[in-house]
């Protein structure tokens, strides 16, 4: 199952799948697109992912991994992650395999678990990640770990890819849905504007109408005046996203 819910304005998203460890089938990956989609149309202001029990995701259920429908399954999910206008933090609670890794990069955020590790294992089992995941991997791992995990099929503890820059912070859920609230609180504008701009490094999409677009928004927008008129009152300003 995919089971959503709330704190506040943030939206939480769980894979619940112990039988699998929370890996991914076809049904999975359209229901966690659908859950994203469906909290942020509900007004969701940032989102967590997580995995239930001790594990984020073991990857792609391998019963049904081999099909071109499953592919693009996973890859318009990570895809619906990495575009949505809000941040989406990943609370990597455990082991992030395979396609929980690839769903783990393609968060704006992850904060992981000190036990949690990620790994990329396709060289184990004939099959391939795609060039975005690669380069996704390279920009936040760094190139040397890239190689590690996808050439030597090794693994990634949360330490080191925390010291590297791949994992922003440590901890658990309940430090990721704290986070999430903070970021709730800054503007929607701003932060879909960052968004696209850092995206638009590791993507093939060009997109540069609609950053400059994004990018003008923000200058021209009432949380901008907002944030003027708080700074003259001393207070902390209240974003709508306008």
């Amino acid at each position: 199952m995919i089971t959503t819910g709330w704190d506040g304005p943030i939206g939480l998203i769980t894979l619940d799948r112990h039988e699998r460890r929370n890996a991914l089938d076809l049904e999975h990956c359209d229901g966690l697109r659908d859950a994203v989609l469906a909290l942020v149309e509900q007004g969701a202001r940032a989102l967590v992912i997580t995995g239930a029990g001790s594990t984020f995701c073991a990857g792609a259920d391998l019963d049904g991994v081999y099909g071109d429908e499953f592919r693009d399954g996973l890859y318009d999910a990570l895809q619906t992650v990495l575009t949505v206008p809000v941040p989406v933090l990943a609370a990597v609670n455990g082991p992030a395999v395979g396609a929980g890794a690839q769903l783990a990069l393609a968060a704006d955020l992850r904060i992981a678990a000190p036990e949690a590790y990620f790994a990329v294992p396709t060289a184990r089992n004939g099959l391939a990640v795609d060039p975005w995941t690669v380069r996704r991997l390279s920009l936040l791992a760094g190139g040397g770990a890239a190689r590690s995990l996808l050439l030597a099929g090794d693994r990634l503890a949360a330490e080191v890819a925390h010291r590297r820059g791949m994992v922003d912070r440590l901890g658990d859920h309940e430090a990721a849905v704290a986070w999430a609230r903070e970021i709730g609180e800054l503007a929607p504008l701003s932060l879909r504007y960052s968004k696209l701009a850092l995206n638009s490094i590791d993507s093939d999409d060009e997109r540069g109408d609609e950053i400059e677009s994004a990018y003008a928004a923000c200058w021209s927008s009432e949380d901008a005046a907002e944030a003027s008129k708080a700074r003259v009152e001393q207070r902390t300003p209240r974003f709508q996203g306008k």
